[in-house]
């Protein structure tokens, strides 16, 4: 796949990383470029709640299989190291602060100058131009907040939800990855072999995951509020509980077509013969009436036996994971989901989650164990020349 691709990263936290980490996924030789402290995520429970984990699987999902090397960019052996890594790599990715890269002399045209065939891709949080290109964003900020999911899916004076951290980062990373395999393509066809610029940002990437919404917004002025379940205009897509508390997802989003194999499966045609629920149109008018009878009707037996009813009237449906739930489905662990790390100097062999690409129906398999910080310092720089 990208056997022979050399990628220089500079990213800490997440998004960044992220791209790279799925780059060394698909075969590149991703090199890590850290200082003496290291990328903060190797140490996030104690930089976000004072806990004393040593270990972190967030750093690991994201940076397994890679390289790392220390420099201190602060000083001309640092810089000289890094010019030299720079004229042997096929990206450089960062997602370091525009002011940052500039003042390290890491930015775009600088390095582009320098070294033609360069791809640089560029993560940030609100783009390279405008009044707010200097803040700091993170994925809770620039793509939840500022997008306006957040406060889209949360229903009229409730407060605002929070992310699952790393969410919108990931996005970010699976976007910053697909741009720059996109601009090695157009390298690889163009006349001079030139690479350029590929800029991604939280912001831009949570917009487009937002884009129905937005789009409406944008042609009508206007968009429907976000309700709370008992109130969904197609109870035919909404969550319901069983009797023993398991969670699960109706997926009747052609309501009318799946409306009477659900009335089948739950035995009570005389929910099919209501006016009220007659029609997808009656049923968005009595929201509130229907979800309350169907809430009666799956509060009344355990989730087996609606996966067995279900199932028999072609009801589409999926349950609603709890975590530890997610990690031990048999349909996520076929699909290949989790991956066996092997033990490396950065993390001992841990059970983490794949990539969420397969190629050519390969086993799915992680690049390589976790790096240690710095690990790589020596080896590279003798591949370089300079040790």
């Amino acid at each position: 796949m990208l056997e022979g691709i050399r990628v220089v990263e500079v990213g800490v936290w997440v998004a960044g990383p992220s791209a790279g980490g799925l780059l060394a996924e698909w075969g590149a030789d991703v090199i890590k470029v850290e200082t003496e402290a290291g990328d903060p995520m190797r140490r996030v429970f104690s930089l976000i709640s004072g806990h004393g984990q040593p270990e972190s699987p967030p750093f690991d999902l994201d940076n397994r299989g890679k390289r790392s090397v220390v420099l201190d960019l602060g000083r001309d052996d640092g810089q000289a190291a890094m010019s030299a890594l720079l004229a042997t790599a096929d990206v450089f990715v960062t997602n370091l602060r525009p002011e940052a890269t500039e003042r390290l002399g890491l930015g775009p045209d600088a390095l582009l100058e320098a070294h033609p065939s360069l791809v640089y891709a560029s993560v940030t949080g609100y783009g390279r131009a405008g009044p707010d290109a200097h803040r700091a964003g993170y994925d809770v900020g620039a793509f939840w907040a500022r997008s306006g999911i957040a406060r889209t899916i949360t229903p009229e004076d409730d407060p605002v939800l929070d992310i699952r951290s790393g969410l919108g980062d990931h996005v970010t990373g699976i976007t910053t990855a697909a741009g720059i395999v996109t601009a090695l393509l157009e390298r690889e066809r163009s006349d001079d072999g030139h690479g350029g610029l590929v800029e991604t940002s939280l912001l831009r990437t949570g917009m487009y995951c937002l884009g129905w919404d937005l789009g409406i917004q944008l042609r009508f002025d206007k968009l429907a509020p976000t309700m709370r379940r008992e109130r969904l205009q197609n109870a035919m897509c909404n969550s319901y509980r069983a009797a023993d508390g398991q969670w699960f997802w109706l997926l009747g989003v052609e309501s009318d077509r799946m409306w009477p194999k659900l009335v089948a499966a739950i035995a009570r045609p005389d929910l099919a013969e209501d006016e009220r629920f007659a029609t997808g149109r009656g049923r968005r008018h009595h929201a509130d009436e229907v979800v309350a009878e169907l809430d009666a009707v799956f509060a009344a037996a355990p989730m087996a036996l609606w996966t067995d009813r279900f199932d028999a009237h072609d009801v589409w449906w999926a349950p609603a994971n709890t975590a530890e739930e997610a990690v031990a489905d048999p349909q996520a662990l076929a699909a290949g989901a989790v991956v066996d790390v092997p033990e490396g100097e950065g993390a001992p062999a841990h059970r983490a989650i794949a990539t969420p690409v397969v190629f050519g129906g390969r086993p799915t398999e992680p690049a390589g164990p976790v790096p240690g910080l710095g690990q790589h310092t020596t080896e590279v720089l003798e591949e370089l020349g300079l040790a």
